[in-house]
This record gives structure tokens, C-alpha cells and sequence, in this order.
């Protein structure tokens, strides 16, 4: 057999999000616009001795830092999505950022409430004026940057376009592979989610901190802004807590869907006599999922015949299917 021959059974293993450029380049934008406004704060809080301005640019910086992870991860995925050294390609690296981008989120949220709870009995001075002005910009870059990114960050936001194709090349081994290519716009990018949600974060920080500002300007409630500041440190560890366990579940190749697991099960079952002995399905990429199987049966059939029992599943690309032969009594008919 010759390795031309052969091609036609090789198989890629590109499973990044169908809209990844798309997603690093807004990505990207953002991480600029935020760099710069960040470096604008500092350099007027330095020039013109302004600890709010000062403040609120190295908070900002935070949050760059998480943004240069995830324009970093799809820079990477990009790059290594063809390098056959990862098994099944690069599309978990965004899930990879995701996760150190909530790890971010969370120190934020960890270092608000320090400050904050620290301010609630120590207060400090405030210049409400340049405070309000310097949130209020800050309000403005985030919806800026919001809007940038909201289309696919928002969960269950956007509509899934599916245009599968099925790959059937029956043949009589007992150990083949399927793919599906699954193209879901956004749908599942969860280091885009990571970006939307440091966004986000700062924009809460902008509104709440308004909020307590004008209160302490008109009517001398002071300590509305540390309160304030708790209450989005609370908000924001929330959404870290979240998108930590979405992601380490992923990267930890947890089961995604119990439904698509059963889905899969109930495919293989419903014909013949088979029954599935051995099952795993974990997610792969942003709407790519994979699925190894064993089936056994008193009747075996090429493999193929089995990947065609799953082709109406949505997001399987990538599928392994093992066949067995019961060595039982075949069942009787009825």
C-alpha cells in the first residue's frame, strides 16, 4: 500500500471556532483601545498628581493583562493548529486562556474587596469631580469595547449555523475514524467569553463607582464607595467562579453534555442488537466534540455503518468507533 493511497483515510484535526480570526481580531482591537486609555490615565495621573486617575489606570492594566492572554491564545491556536504534536490541534488553548483570564478576574475581585474594606474604615479623601469625570471616560471605552464583543461573548447569544458534512469511508477494519466539521459562529468560544467578562468587570467598576460618587458629592455618603466597590468585587468573583468551572471542566475533558452522550448511546442502540460497552464524548474545540466508542454485537458491520448512525448529532468532528463481536447466544426472534 502506498502513502497516496492512503490519503484519503488521513484526517486533519482543525477544530478551532469557526469565527476565530474574527474573534482575535475584535480581541485584539479591544487590548488596544484598553492599552491606551490605560497609558492616558497614567500619564495624566502622574502629570497632574491625580491618584484617582492613577488608580484607575493600573486597574485598567489588570485587565489589559488578561486581554493580551486571550489575544495571545488565539494568536497560538492560530499558529499550532496544524502541528500534529497535539493529538487532537489547538482548539483548547482558548479554553486554556480563558481559565488563567478568570484566575485574573478572581485577584481582581480579591484586591477591590481589600481596598475597599480598607477604605470602609480608613476613609480617604475624594475629588469627586475628577473621580466622576475619570469613571465616566472609563464607562465609555468599556461600552466601546462591550459592543466590540458582545455578538458571540454573550452566552446563548447569537444564532448557530450549522453546515455539517459528514465524512462516511466505510471499510472492513474494526478501528476508524469519522469527522464532522461543525461550523457554529462564536457559539461556545469561552476565551472570548473570558475577554467579554474583563470588559465587563470594568465597566461595572465604572457604573457602581459613579453611583457612589455622585451620592458622596450631593449627598455626603462617603461610604458608598467602598460599599460599592464590595458589592462589584462580589459580582465579579461570581463570574470568575463560573467561568473557572466551565473551563477546567473542559480542560480536564469532562463529559459536556449528558443529553449528546445519551443522543450517541441511543443512536447506536436503536439498531440491531448492538450495545455500546464503552463511551466517551468531550469537547474539542467551539463546536467541535469528539466521541470513541466500543459496540457490541452478534451482527458486526463496518465501521462506517455506525458513524452514519450519528451523523444527525449536532458537533460530533471527530469519531472513533471499535467493533466487537458478542460471543454470547444471538437473541431470538419474536
Amino acid at each position: 500500500m502506498t502513502e497516496h493511497s492512503i490519503d484519503r483515510w488521513r484526517r486533519d484535526h482543525f477544530f478551532l471556532a469557526a469565527a476565530h480570526a474574527k474573534n482575535a481580531r475584535r480581541t485584539q482591537a479591544v487590548l488596544i483601545l484598553t492599552v491606551v486609555m490605560m497609558v492616558a490615565e497614567i500619564v495624566a495621573g502622574t502629570l497632574f498628581g491625580s491618584m484617582a486617575l492613577l488608580a484607575d489606570g493600573w486597574h485598567m492594566g489588570s485587565h489589559a493583562a488578561a486581554l493580551g492572554i486571550a489575544a495571545f491564545a488565539y494568536a497560538y491556536a492560530h499558529r499550532h493548529a496544524a502541528n500534529t504534536t497535539y493529538a487532537f490541534g489547538t482548539g483548547k488553548v482558548g479554553d486554556l486562556g480563558a481559565f488563567a483570564s478568570a484566575l485574573v478576574l478572581g485577584m481582581i475581585a480579591v484586591l477591590m474587596a481589600y481596598e475597599s474594606v480598607t477604605r470602609l474604615f480608613a476613609p480617604v479623601e475624594i475629588a469627586f469631580g475628577e473621580a466622576i469625570l475619570v469613571a465616566a471616560i472609563g464607562l465609555v471605552v468599556n461600552f466601546a469595547s462591550a459592543w466590540m464583543l458582545k455578538d458571540d461573548a454573550e452566552p446563548g447569544h447569537g444564532a448557530v449555523h450549522d453546515d455539517l458534512h459528514v465524512r462516511h469511508h466505510a471499510h472492513h477494519h474494526t478501528d476508524d475514524h469519522g469527522h464532522r466539521h461543525g461550523h457554529r459562529h462564536g457559539h461556545g468560544d469561552h476565551n472570548l467569553r473570558a475577554a467579554y467578562l474583563h470588559v465587563l468587570a470594568d465597566a461595572l467598576t465604572s457604573l457602581l463607582a459613579i453611583a457612589a460618587l455622585v451620592a458622596g458629592l450631593f449627598w455626603g455618603l462617603n461610604w458608598l464607595d467602598p460599599a460599592m466597590g464590595i458589592v462589584g468585587a462580589v459580582i465579579i468573583a461570581r463570574w470568575a467562579w463560573g467561568l473557572l468551572r466551565m473551563t477546567g471542566r473542559i480542560l480536564l475533558d469532562a463529559d459536556p453534555s449528558a443529553e449528546t452522550t445519551a443522543a450517541v448511546r441511543a443512536a447506536i442502540e436503536r439498531d440491531a442488537d448492538n450495545r455500546v460497552a464503552d463511551l466517551h464524548v468531550w469537547r474539542l474545540g467551539p463546536g467541535h466534540l469528539a466521541a470513541v466508542l466500543t459496540v457490541v454485537t452478534h451482527t458486526p458491520r463496518p465501521p462506517g455503518h455506525y458513524k452514519n448512525l450519528l451523523a444527525d448529532i449536532t458537533g460530533l468532528s471527530h469519531v472513533t468507533v471499535e467493533v466487537e463481536l458478542c460471543c454470547g447466544d444471538a437473541p431470538q426472534a419474536t
